[in-house]
């Protein structure tokens, strides 16, 4: 017989009816009914109800045991009435009578209880994190999280693919985040940087001769915490093939999506093909390369519009010469709503930092009608004109932001969504994936106002290579792509650049001559240099996938130990200063600020 248990807490039912057994777990509830002690026993598999009559002689020890106390049962399983079956856990036909108790783990007072999913501030549920692991629903969040990796393993081999392991500590890059550094003890002055993303890596095993490879990937970047998005590491399906255009990746993309969501979860996916938005018309169309196409509401750029002579908005007109554009969001069937909707509408656009969203209303009566406060300025003509555009009709509301590019798409992104939100227009029962594609090779950086790499600097550009047009670098497409699930981000990805005169003109456009490449990205560069297939690659987060599968908000409800918002664990206390010896052994010294 095994020392601690014959079963666990999740696994008996009413065949086990009359035989005896033994348990071991932590004591998750006990009521008292005066006779009988019942105690909610539950390990990792579940829950099972024991209990003891007062007659026992271990009734008063169990009595005084406080909850999470770890202890071992032995007793008799038997048949519940049909007025206390439990149908809401796999065990709740039986209990156990105990017969004997044996105490394996004393616990101390608890500073959050575990047998409720109950909300705790952040310090108290990161800071006993082992605790909060307990509670059901993050206990089945972390279950669930194991599942999809292994699940994603085996269907990456069912589909060719090798899994291999690349450096952690590797060379720093210039591009991207802010790297996490090691110093080496060997090389006094010089560090290691814990990897990014294994970006140059996956690129060099694609020129080693490896068809398709991939890896749970572990990834290090020094940025500030979001819900999405924790501060320090974070774990992706790291992908990259060779001989592949854009359209082989997103197949295989595609055909493991499909079968990962329809098995981990019941919601509906909205498109088994997940449709293809181009970057522009995502910007346009919803302010964001993040759409959710859940929601129904769309924009469109009116700008044009204010030029004609029968539209008398003055404001707008003398924004628009000065290089403003004006955008409106349609909200379908709202001409009914109080004022205080419209108005509350414009007030919040204004908490967000803009100079608040114009609005009107369409209305026909004997001719098209616009109401609301600034519906005086339009013709009936320009009304119309406005309708073909956007696809109003009357009965719909147009709200509208005037200003700077991406001033306008930012509100107009937040509203689309905060708009939705508020007419219940978002269907929460159901998964809506696409595919972002051609993004501009480079773009304007908003501090420096010197052109910059958009996305990945590795990317390989659209169009001739041979012919190509590096004179007006903005207009140049590439092959990136993001995949983008209700709105969350799950990765980015791109056609590589295995070609090393093209990637050398490429760096050039942002200011790297031909000797910096060779110094920043000597490995990369050398190995292209020697035969390089083409190729390219995705790196869905896993963390944001089972969010998404878990239903979560915050990735933190999916990660077993994470860091709070100032990148600390309170649990284990770091980071942590270290001492002298440490620091003299690796050639360091602080600089103390004043």
């Amino acid at each position: 017989m095994k020392k601690y248990r014959t079963h666990t807490c999740g696994e008996l039912n009413i065949s086990y009816k009359e035989k005896e057994i033994s348990l071991s777990g932590w004591i998750n509830k006990k009521r008292d009914h005066g006779n009988l002690l019942f105690i909610d026993l539950r390990d990792n598999y579940g829950i099972t109800q024991c209990v003891v009559d007062k007659n026992n002689q271990i009734f008063k020890k169990i009595e005084k045991l406080p909850l999470e106390t770890v202890i071992k049962i032995s007793g008799l399983v038997i048949e519940r009435s049909n007025e206390t079956i439990n149908k809401n856990i796999s065990t709740g036909e039986i209990e156990v009578k105990i017969y004997n108790l044996d105490i394996l783990g004393q616990t101390k007072e608890l500073p959050m209880p575990v047998f409720s999913d109950q909300e705790y501030s952040e310090e108290i549920r990161l800071k006993y994190r082992f605790l909060d692991l307990r509670r059901k629903k993050i206990h089945q969040n972390i279950i669930l999280r194991s599942k999809v990796i292994s699940f994603i393993r085996n269907e990456m081999q069912k589909l060719g693919f090798l899994e291999f392991q690349t450096p952690i500590l590797t060379s720093s890059s210039p591009e991207g985040a802010r790297d996490f550094l090691v110093p080496s003890r060997l090389n006094p002055g010089k560090f290691y940087a814990l990897p990014q993303a294994p970006q140059q890596f996956k690129q060099l095993i694609m020129v080693s001769g490896f068809d398709k490879y991939f890896q749970i990937a572990p990834c290090f970047r020094d940025e500030d915490a979001r819900a999405d998005r924790s501060p320090g590491e974070f774990y992706q399906l790291d992908v990259e093939m060779s001989f592949v255009e854009q359209e082989d990746i997103f197949e295989v993309i595609e055909t493991l999506f499909l079968k990962l969501f329809k098995t981990f979860s019941n919601k509906k996916i909205l498109h088994e093909k997940f449709p293809r938005i181009k970057y522009e018309d995502a910007m346009l169309k919803y302010g964001s390369d993040k759409p959710d196409l859940r929601n129904p509401l769309e924009i469109s750029d009116l700008t044009n519009i204010f030029g004609r002579e029968d539209v008398n908005f003055e404001i707008f007109k003398k924004l628009i010469k000065n290089g403003s554009i004006v955008r409106a969001l349609v909200t379908k069937n709202t001409i009914d709503k109080p004022r205080s909707f419209f108005d509350g509408i414009d007030k919040w656009a204004k908490d967000q930092g803009s100079s608040g969203l114009a609005y009107f209303s369409l209305e026909k009566g004997d001719k098209i009608n616009a109401k609301g406060p600034i519906g005086k300025f339009f013709s009936e003509n320009s009304l119309l004109e406005i309708m073909k555009k956007t696809n109003a009709n009357t009965g719909d509301t147009l709200f509208l932001s005037c200003g700077k590019k991406e001033e306008v798409e930012k509100i107009l992104s937040m509203a689309r969504n905060k708009i939705a939100e508020d007419l219940n227009l978002i269907d929460n029962n159901c998964f809506s994936f696409c595919w972002v594609v051609d993004y501009p090779m480079y773009e304007v950086d908003e501090t420096t106002k010197k052109i910059k790499f958009s996305h990945n600097p590795f990317s390989m550009p659209q169009g001739d290579i041979k012919k190509l047009d590096l004179s007006n670098p903005l207009n140049l497409k590439a092959y990136q792509y993001d995949i983008v699930c209700n709105g969350i981000e799950l990765s980015s990805g791109a056609i590589r650049n295995h070609v090393p005169d093209l990637m050398y003109k490429l760096f050039e456009v942002v200011g790297y001559s031909q000797k910096d490449v060779n110094s920043k990205f000597s490995g990369m560069i050398n190995a292209l240099s020697y035969g390089a297939p083409p190729h390219g690659g995705i790196a869905p987060g896993i963390d944001r996938i089972v969010m998404l599968l878990a239903n979560e908000k915050n990735i933190r409800e999916v990660t077993m130990f994470p860091m709070n918002q100032n990148a600390q664990d309170l649990m284990m206390n770091a980071p942590s200063e270290i001492s002298d010896d440490q620091l003299k052994e690796l050639n360091l010294t602080f600089k103390k600020k004043n």
